[in-house]
């Protein structure tokens, strides 16, 4: 079977990356912690895959087009020994893998997939100190992006909360076959040194997500629908919070994509010590 042979799936959000120069330096991302084992998302035909297996690392690969996997057991026959696992990233049990040793994540991810994969990386947290790879480029500006960027928002808080981010270099469409319609980048994140938020993560989750929502409203606004579902929640309808003191905090009248991790963090515990004060 020839590399040709393997078409790309829209469906699957495949675009083939030819450029060896590219391919190369993805690769060499990793190096950052070279002393893990290395799991890549979706190798395709290979390309960034063959610049990985020359490291002598412990790497493993996972693809879900079956195509893509009959070429990878025809020209790399050093990973069929179970290193090449056929199914779906995203419903994979990640403590499973390298017998439960931490190890690096990479790929030329799929660009339909690429920030559900990052949420399933922050729930494997603690095995995944470094990820790296190729994503799309408007992604890739959003994950990385400081307070006060239109960029910045969800998923790029809820990423730097436990991880430092890197853009690392921007992609042209050229290095692909076939070539996507937008600029793609290369990204690293490498975990910091966080261990605890300092709140409760699930309602620091649905504070990020709900306020960024409604990302035009002033916070005092874009909270409310939390609120709302808090009061049915903890009080069943009955003696709801007066939420008119809390509402009218000065620093309401920010909009979401004003406020650093932190500020996120303190906006959770108020929330959260609002209702306990009931």
């Amino acid at each position: 079977m020839r590399r040709r042979d393997v078409k790309a799936k829209k469906s699957l959000g495949q675009h083939f990356l030819k450029d060896k120069g590219v391919a190369q330096r993805i690769a060499d991302t990793v190096d950052i912690v070279s002393d893990l084992p290395v799991l890549e998302i979706g190798p395709g035909t290979g390309a960034l895959t063959e610049h990985l297996v020359v490291k002598g690392r412990d790497l493993r690969v996972v693809e879900l087009d079956r195509e893509s996997i009959a070429y990878l057991h025809e020209h790399f026959p050093m990973l069929r020994d179970s290193r090449i696992i056929e199914g779906d990233f995203l419903q994979m049990d990640l403590a499973q893998l390298f017998a439960g040793k931490p190890f690096v994540l990479t790929g030329n991810y799929p660009y339909n997939i690429s920030s559900q994969i990052f949420f399933k990386m922050l729930d494997y947290r603690d095995q995944i100190p470094c990820c790296t790879g190729m994503i799309q480029r408007e992604v890739a500006l959003r994950l990385c992006s400081a307070p006060g960027n239109r960029d910045y928002g969800i998923l790029s808080v809820l990423l730097q909360a436990w991880y430092d981010t890197e853009y690392l270099f921007t992609v042209d469409e050229n290095a692909f076959a076939p070539p996507p319609k937008v600029k793609s980048a290369v990204v690293r994140f490498t975990r910091n040194k966080v261990a605890e938020l300092g709140c409760d993560e699930r309602l620091f989750r649905r504070v990020v997500k709900t306020t960024f929502n409604q990302r035009r409203k002033m916070l005092r606004g874009s909270i409310k629908p939390l609120l709302a579902q808090l009061d049915n929640e903890r009080t069943n309808g009955v003696d709801v919070p007066d939420h008119t003191v809390f509402l009218n905090a000065l620093y309401l009248t920010q909009r979401p994509e004003q406020l650093s991790v932190q500020d996120f963090i303190c906006l959770t515990n108020d929330v959260e010590a609002h209702y306990l004060a009931k």
